[in-house]
Parts: C-alpha cells; sequence; structure tokens
C-alpha cells in the first residue's frame, strides 16, 4: 500500500505542513520545520496512525507547490 502526503509550505514557520486523507475517514496532519524534521514527524505520524492494522509500504510526499530557490 502507498499513501501520498500533500506537502505545502507553512506561512507562519518557513517549515512544511504534510497532510494525508484517509479515503476511509480521518488522515493525518503533521508539520516539520525543516523537510528532514517533517520526514519524522510523518514516519512517526504514520506509526501511531496505523497502530492496529497493516501498515503503507511506501509513503509518498507531494509537494502541492514546487519549491522556488532564490539564486545567490
Amino acid at each position: 500500500m502507498l499513501i501520498t502526503f500533500e506537502l505545502t509550505p507553512c506561512e507562519e514557520t518557513g517549515g512544511y505542513v504534510a497532510r494525508w486523507d484517509d479515503p476511509v475517514g480521518g488522515g493525518i496532519c503533521t508539520q516539520g520545520d525543516s523537510f528532514a524534521e517533517l520526514d519524522a514527524m510523518v514516519q512517526d505520524a504514520v506509526s501511531v496512525y496505523f497502530v492496529d492494522r497493516p501498515k503503507p509500504e511506501r509513503i509518498r510526499l507531494h509537494f502541492v507547490r514546487d519549491p522556488e530557490l532564490v539564486p545567490a
């Protein structure tokens, strides 16, 4: 099973918000101040959400808006 989180930038913190809506109801929403922190938060949230049922084999992170870099 694959689940896909939609990632959006958090305007308040400069970090990221990740959201996944469970097709049967409910879902997961978490955030992190950096991509590394977001990765850890998603992994933790998925472990808790799927504690009593099979965990997904893969997790996809989909950027709703592609990140842009400002040249130095």
